[in-house]
């Protein structure tokens, strides 16, 4: 049985400080924390013909994984050029680098005592 990419970036994201998802709008799903979108997902035949993950990413980084790897990483409409990255679902993922991707666009978006929490010994995520 295949896995959905779907259900393991959701697991990443809400198992983040008062992450939580939203259907519909910008991304279907996107998740937020506070309010505030740090990772959106695009489903097939949205913005191109391929599902993708979009996530803000360090200042830097997007060029770096979009050079390093265009079958995997693009630069996204209307949020590219502030940095974000887009992430494809339908190739083979390194579910570690994508979990440390969707944690640093969490900490880029989240109050910094709450994005404080994340790997904290004793804290709840």
């Amino acid at each position: 049985m295949v896995e959905d990419p779907l259900e393991r970036v959701r697991a990443i994201c809400l198992a983040l400080p008062e992450a939580v998802e939203h259907k519909g709008g910008v991304g279907s799903p996107s998740f937020t924390v506070r309010a505030k979108i740090f990772a959106m997902r695009h489903p097939d035949g949205v913005h191109g013909s391929r599902s993708s993950l979009w996530v803000k990413a360090p200042r830097g980084l997007q060029d770096v994984l979009v050079r390093s790897d265009p079958k995997r990483y693009f630069v996204p409409p209307y949020v590219g050029h502030h940095g974000w990255v887009g992430i494809y679902l339908d190739v083979a993922l390194d579910w570690d680098e994508m979990a440390g991707l969707i944690e640093d666009s969490y900490r880029m978006t989240a109050p910094k005592r709450l994005a404080a929490r994340i790997n904290q010994p004793g804290k709840a995520p």
